[in-house]
């Protein structure tokens, strides 16, 4: 690794495939990556551990550590991708291309590739001095269940002062985002002739009942849960996918609906549902077995800096720009469970995640290495 440039780390990081993805098919293990990270961490001084992540196809997290004591940083990060469309890439997701300033590849910007800026703030950090603990910790299967930072919280392998989260915050500190929680309502009505309703249960005109209910329930939260400091200061509930039926001359026999809520810091995951569980029981109670809730996946909590060790005005003063919140979702919330100030931190644009054509400017190397040397030296020595 030493004798690998900065451009050589990206371009092995980006050319070692990880997709996640629910659809088995296109799923991949992240091992190989983790292997490495793991061989490059190791040559610097690290001790490496690498564990399976339960309920996954073959992923796995790697913690680094270098250095002895309490407190410590840990620097964090997510080793996979999301999938790709090939039809819309100008160039082999997995091969860096350079134009323009640019680095051109899937997962440059969001965000393994900021392993690499990691490793190049390394090379000239004499880590021989620490004080105290510097940790890695690559993750798996951020992009879909979040699997790899659920299952590092649980452990409670370490108990670090601070972390940093290096998702493409365009380098600006990010101490809170809102949370995502997404529930799939199915309701079970009897089919039948049009022509004689009292024959058939029309599911249709439960889930009239039923959404009348949620948009109580979104007025309430509305006015019951508000932080200013999000552009959309509020929690909001939307009602995104409904499906019911099959003909106009045919009683519904069947309706679905998909519906999602963002929740500020202070509504958590466990009140956020028992409230919608709350604000529908009258439909579930006045139609039995008629109707069933199900989370379409695991929920990601809202996410707060605790800012106990003072983070935010340190990230302050090493960036020069003032902290914000994020209406997107990370692995903050979980990170957070270790007990340290958190915040999340990176290079790039979250404008270019998920984009084809990905990519990372080349304006942001020596801005983000100087950043994490900093910060290093300020937590560590």
């Amino acid at each position: 690794m030493p004798n690998l440039s900065f451009l050589e780390l990206y371009e092995t990081i980006i050319k070692t495939p990880s997709i996640s993805a629910f659809d088995e098919k296109i799923d991949q293990t992240n091992r190989p990556l983790i292997d490495i990270l793991a061989g490059w961490f190791s040559e610097l001084g690290f001790s490496i551990t690498i564990q399976q992540v339960p309920g996954t196809r073959n992923k796995f997290n790697l913690l680094a550590k270098i250095g002895s004591g309490e407190g410590g940083l840990l620097l964090c990060g997510h080793s996979d991708t999301v999938p790709f469309d090939e039809g819309r890439w100008q160039s082999d997701p997995f091969k860096v291309k350079q134009a323009d300033g640019k680095l051109f590849g899937l997962g440059s910007c969001d965000m393994k590739g900021f392993f690499a800026f990691i490793l190049e703030a390394l090379k000239t950090t004499p880590l021989y001095k620490l004080n105290k603990p510097l940790y890695i910790l690559a993750t798996a299967d951020e992009e879909t269940s979040m699997a790899g930072a659920r299952f590092f919280a649980e452990q409670q392998m370490i108990k670090p002062s601070m972390a940093i989260i290096g998702e493409p915050t365009e380098l600006v500190p990010i101490y809170k985002h809102k949370g995502h929680i997404a529930q799939s309502l199915n309701i079970q009505g009897k089919a039948g002739h049009s022509s004689d309703p009292d024959k058939g249960v029309n599911a249709i005109e439960i889930m009239y009942q039923a959404i009348g209910q949620l948009m109580d329930l979104q007025s309430r939260l509305k006015t019951q849960f508000h932080d200013e400091a999000f552009s959309v200061p509020h929690v909001t509930m939307n009602l995104g996918h409904i499906h019911g039926g099959d003909a106009e001359n045919r009683i519904c026999g069947h309706c679905k609906l998909n519906f999602d809520l963002r929740a500020v810091p202070e509504l958590s995951d466990a009140q956020a549902l028992a409230m919608i569980d709350e604000a529908l029981a009258p439909v579930f109670a006045k139609y039995p077995n008629r109707l069933s809730l199900d989370l379409m996946y695991p929920t990601a909590p809202a996410f707060a800096c605790r800012d106990e060790q003072n983070i935010l005005a340190l990230a302050e003063q090493l960036t020069g720009k003032k902290y914000q919140s994020a209406n997107y979702a990370t692995e903050a919330p979980f990170i957070n469970l270790l007990g340290c100030d958190t915040i999340v931190l990176g290079p790039g644009s979250i404008e270019q995640a998920h984009q084809a054509d990905e990519y990372m400017s080349l304006d942001y190397v020596n801005p983000t290495v100087n950043i994490l040397q900093k910060m290093i030296n300020k937590v560590c020595f």
